[in-house]
């Protein structure tokens, strides 16, 4: 299966809120790699990739977040994939 890859962009209420944990945890078990990191002006950014599927679903459930969370927008721009094993959460 072909391999894709996206840069995500969450804004909204995410930050202080678990959501980099939360969206490790939800990539490990959709079988995405990458990474997640929170950026100075509030917003948490990331890399995905995966199956198109696997990597559909992650952004899809970036859209509600963890609960405490209150996601505004995703913006989502298709990049090359690194050929990344494992997902971190970067500082």
């Amino acid at each position: 299966m072909a391999t894709v890859a996206r840069h995500v962009r969450v804004t909204g209420r995410v930050q202080g809120v678990f959501f980099r944990a939360w969206t490790q945890e939800q990539a490990r078990r959709l079988g995405v790699a990458g990474w997640v990191r929170n950026c100075p002006d509030g917003s948490v950014e990331g890399h995905l990739e995966g199956d198109e599927e696997s990597v559909a679903r992650a952004i899809e459930m970036l859209h509600d977040g963890p609960p405490s969370a209150r996601v505004e927008a995703v913006s989502v721009d298709e990049v090359s994939p690194s050929g990344l094993s494992g997902f971190e959460v970067r500082r």
